[in-house]
Order: structure tokens, then sequence, then C-alpha cells
């Protein structure tokens, strides 16, 4: 079965929890503070492996979590980093933020990796806390929550040359002629329901990557079969060849089926009709295929080739061809250098929303604050006051006309409101 989209859970680990903890030493009856930090909790970490060729893995496994930082321990002793998640995906994969539909990153090459989910921080231990006016803190913080977000996975085919035909034009005879490939050959329309590919060999021993596209019909730019589905990947390959039915079996015309094709493409990307491309006139074998395509004969002249897939003529002379055309196109054309990406977000402290009453403060900055924070100690929570003061949280409520007694939640915190 070949997979091309997924959609998976990811979260990253939290971070350790920082400690509150005093030296214990003999004839020292109170001694500093001695608390260490949480661990980093554990990273999900993409790679993209050539060994891979569908999103096979992600049918059944839908959740992902990294391991939690370990907390810290007395001695000044930090917890240990969690343990990361490695991730491996297939060249070709985009991963996208389901929410928003933004690109996290596009793995064009084999061996790329990125961090798709960054683990928590580790929570500070008390003896990080220790001032010349408060030299034995009693409190430390939690430790961070790691991200956590819902992706989508999406493969396009990585190939050199894309075969772009209706259904039954011989596309899968063909690369089973020119490559080790085996698609399901049959003389009905649709056989092919995923796409195939294969690597093709020259006379020279050099070799490119061809994929079967599945065949497409009138409409498939509109979704119309499974025209989405086929349609993507086409958009990376580097050179398109169109394959006609020249014996016309199906009762079409092969101009119109030259025509259509390249329609359905531009109303799909239009980009995709600026790329290099041969026109090959399939099943020459029959012998009403001369006849039909005169037309063609007189419109492409060079950019023709009259072939037999079954019997292999004409074969050679087009993989030399087609070989030519994929050299003259450089690869990251089409493709891009190095698509690894991870934008910078920008951080917004926090935004306050006021239904019925009830002021609900969101925001990654303040909930991770929330997160970290020991509200059952005294200590730890006065910090927190200082630190929402210190982000204008107060003045900002305050605009909001917030009043004495009113509720605040933040997370999963409810306060009520005081001077």
């Amino acid at each position: 079965m070949f997979v091309d989209e997924a959609k998976i859970y990811l979260k990253a680990g939290d971070g350790g929890n920082g400690i509150t903890a005093f030296r214990r030493e003999k004839y020292v009856p109170m001694g500093g503070p001695a608390g260490g930090d949480g661990g980093r909790g554990g990273d999900i970490i993409f790679i993209s492996d050539e060994g891979l060729r569908t999103l096979m893995d992600f049918k059944y496994k839908k959740h992902f979590k990294a391991k939690r930082g370990a907390h810290g321990q007395g001695k000044n002793m930090h917890g240990a980093k969690g343990e990361d998640l490695i991730i491996k995906v297939p060249v070709g994969t985009i991963v996208k933020d389901d929410d928003t539909d933004e690109v996290i990153a596009d793995f064009t090459e084999p061996n790329q990796e990125l961090v798709i989910a960054n683990g928590g921080r580790g929570g500070k231990g008390n003896a990080r806390f220790s001032t010349s006016t408060n030299k034995a803190p009693s409190f430390a913080e939690n430790g961070f929550p790691g991200e956590e977000r819902w992706i989508r996975l999406e493969l396009k085919l990585l190939a050199d040359v894309g075969l772009v035909g209706f259904p039954n034009a011989g596309k899968s005879t063909l690369i089973s002629k020119v490559s080790a490939a085996r698609p399901k050959i049959a003389d009905y329309p649709f056989t092919t329901l995923v796409p195939n590919l294969g690597v093709v060999e020259t006379k020279n021993k050099n070799s490119f990557v061809i994929a079967d596209i599945p065949g497409l019909i009138e409409g498939a730019h509109q979704g119309t079969g499974l025209g989405h589905d086929f349609l993507k990947h086409i958009e990376r390959t580097r050179v398109l060849i169109f394959i006609l039915d020249a014996a016309q079996i199906d009762g079409r015309n092969v101009m119109d089926d030259y025509n259509t094709l390249r329609f359905e493409l531009e109303m799909f990307n239009e980009d995709l009709l600026k790329r290099p491309y041969l026109i090959v006139a399939n099943k020459m074998d029959v012998a009403e295929a001369k006849e039909n395509i005169k037309e063609l004969e007189e419109n492409f002249n060079d950019k023709l080739f009259k072939i037999s897939a079954v019997t292999g003529e004409g074969v050679d002379i087009l993989i030399e061809k087609a070989y030519e055309l994929v050299e003259s196109v450089p690869i990251e054309k089409y493709v891009g250098e190095e698509r690894v990406v991870r934008k910078y977000k920008e951080e917004v402290p926090f935004e306050i929303e006021v239904i019925n009453g009830i002021y609900l403060v969101s925001g990654e900055r303040i909930e991770k604050l929330i997160a970290i924070t020991n509200f059952d100690n005294d200590e730890a929570v006065k910090r927190f006051q200082r630190t929402i003061d210190t982000m204008g949280l107060e003045d900002a409520l305050k605009d909001k006309g917030i009043q004495e007694g009113d509720v605040v939640i933040i997370g999963n915190i409810e306060f009520e409101y005081s001077e």
C-alpha cells in the first residue's frame, strides 16, 4: 500500500524539575542552597531516509512522545537530559503545522535532520536563586513543558522524469520495460492507483529516476478521479514525458489527449508547463497509429518520439534524449537546495480575552511561567508575582477594566484579582 499523507501528534519531553535542597555538613548546622537543576526534555528529531518510500509507518502509530528530563538532585547535581526521539521519514516529505498549514520542514535530500518539537528546559534548583539578600531560597522551578503539536506529513515523490498520460496510455508498460519496477499492468483504465518509481540506465551506464504517475483524466485539477493526489507528485519532477495512445484504442483523438493533459497541468500549477518535456506516441505497433499521429508530427518535430512500449521499438532513443534533458536542468530548480526550514516565531508574552466577566490570559510565555511555578511554595508565588508585574500583565488587566474580586484564568490555574 502506498501512503503519501499522514497526520500525527508530537509531544517533546518535559524538562525535569529543579529541587530545593541545602548542604548538610558536619559542624555546619545550616548550609547554603544546593538544589540542582532538572534536565532538559528530549527533542523530537526528523531525519530523511532514502531507504523509505512511503509514510506507511504513520498509518497505525499516530502519537509520538520523547522522554522527559530527570529531576535535579542535592549537592548541586543536575538531572540528565531526556532521550531524544528520532523519527525517520522518506526523502520528499513535507512537514506542515496542522493548525496553521505553515511548512515547518521540507526534506529534499537524504540524511537531512531537524528538530520538529523542542524539549522543555529543566527547572532551576534553589541554588540558582541565591542572592545577597536571600542567601537561602526555599523554592525551585518545575521543568518547562515540551513542545506539543499536531503535524501533517505530505510525501511528494522525487523523480527526474515524470510520465504523464491518460489511463491505459502505456505508462506502466514503459516503466517496466526500461527499469526494474514491476507495476500492475492490465487492459483496463486505472490499473495504476499509486505512483511507481524506477531507475533507468542509459547505454553509457548513466542513470536517472522515472516516476509512473497514475493516469490523469479530464477535471483532474479539480480533484476528479484522484486528481490532486496524483498531480502533486509531478511538481518535483525535472522533465515531463507526455505518453499518448497513438492507437486511439479508447476512441479519443491523440491531439485532444495532449491538449487536455497540458490544460490539467496548467490549471493545477502553471509552472509545470515551463519544464522541459517530450511527447511520446505509444503503441506504434498497431497499424492505425501511423495515420493517427500525423497532426503530432506536423506540430512537434524533434519533441515527438514514436515508440512501442510492448515491443521496445524506439524506447532506447527516448531514454537517451530524456537523460540529456535531465542533465540540462539543475535539481535545485524544482526541488530546492537544502530546503529544511525552521522559521523564527515571534513570541507574544500574553493575550487577554474577556468572556462573561472572566479574564482569560493566554500565551506561550505566560503559560510556561505557570507550568514552572510551584504554587504550594510562598517564595515561588512571590517570584511569580514579580515576573508578571515585569511582563506588564496587571497594567494590561486594568486597561481591560478588571475589578477587585474578578476571576483571572491562566492555563489551568484560576486566580481572584486583588490589588
